[in-house]
């Protein structure tokens, strides 16, 4: 008989084995799940497109219990990425929160079963007052369901759990869906970057989201010096602008080429500085424009090099550091 550390040991390992499997298995139900409701989507998907793109005031989205929680998200998501939208509680609406749901607007619910007693008091005020409703539901002829103008059908699917009770795939088709939504609405819209910057100021998503005319150096800071420039004279740039390097342009300020640190080190000899820059630059460095996202900037720099020239139509407007990127919170 077995016992000791070492039983304790194959116990644990036989744990961890289960505990693998359980968790692939449930993943594995859930991905199966998305791609039966990925093939089962039809024009109604669209027709409720068309209900949130043509609505004048905001989406309002509810749902019960774990739905609720899912109408949280979807809420959240759709008015981040450019729909105007609110999440309602069901029962709090029955209570005054019905004010906040206007003519204008149009209404998203969840629920799996569709016959949520707290659903009954926003189902009558759709109607009394002609508000599109949109049903989300694994239950087409339930009373949710054949309250709501357009019904989006989750496939009948068992949950995750061993006893099919806690929802489990049933909210994960809920939250694809509602991400579907959203996106085809953001798509519709043309959502563009420059709006999801507006919405998203902060963290690292807002300052990646910011252009690099804003946090570029310009004149007199750029270090620049002519191609015809001695190397002294370069030298004395670098010194005093303090980037590492310089950029070497030619009439115009056309950016020519780049020296670094590096190029000082590969060319380090007795007659460098009689040198002229054009000898000793990188040629047609990397560059970036004003108007580039920060985070295309840190892409480009991220790992090889910590400074950008900013180019616009052949001409320096300014310099970007990854150090000032990252003081943003932009990486």
């Amino acid at each position: 008989m077995t016992s000791g550390p070492r039983a304790q040991g194959l116990a644990t390992d036989t744990t961890a084995a289960s505990d693998l499997d359980v968790a692939r298995e449930v993943l594995a139900q859930e991905s199966a799940a998305l791609s039966e409701l990925a093939r089962l989507l039809d024009e109604r998907f669209t027709e409720a497109v068309e209900v949130f793109a043509k609505v004048g005031g905001r989406v309002i989205v509810g749902g019960i219990g774990k739905s609720g929680q899912i109408a949280r998200k979807v809420a959240a998501t759709l008015a981040s990425t450019g729909t105007p939208a609110q999440f309602v509680h069901p029962s709090e609406a029955s209570h005054g929160d019905l004010g906040m749901v206007t003519a204008q607007d149009a209404v998203l619910l969840f629920s799996k079963s569709g016959e949520n007693g707290e659903l009954a008091d926003i189902l009558s005020y759709t109607k009394r007052y002609s508000i599109p409703l949109v049903a989300i539901t694994g239950n087409p002829t339930s009373t949710l369901g054949l309250a709501a103008d357009v019904v989006l059908t989750l496939p009948d699917v068992a949950e995750a759990c061993p006893m099919g009770l806690a929802p489990t795939t049933s909210t994960t088709m809920m939250m694809a869906l509602g991400d579907a939504l959203a996106v085809a609405l953001l798509e519709r819209s043309g959502f563009s970057a420059d709006r999801f910057r507006v919405l998203h100021p902060g963290g690292r998503l807002g300052a990646s989201l910011r252009r690099v005319s804003d946090l570029m150096r310009t004149a007199p800071e750029v270090p620049l010096a002519a191609r015809t420039a001695t190397m002294s004279d370069v030298l004395l740039v670098m010194s005093e602008k303090n980037f590492g390097c310089a950029g070497i342009v030619d009439d115009g300020d056309r950016l020519a080429g780049i020296i670094t640190d590096g190029d000082l080190r590969r060319h380090m000899a007795p007659g460098l500085l009689e040198l002229t820059a054009g000898a000793v630059m990188t040629p047609s460095p990397q560059t970036i424009s004003s108007n580039s996202l920060i985070a295309e900037a840190v892409a480009i720099m991220a790992g090889k090099i910590t400074n950008l020239f900013v180019v616009d139509d052949g001409r320096v407007v300014g310099i970007v550091r990854l150090h000032d990127c990252l003081q943003a919170g932009a990486a």
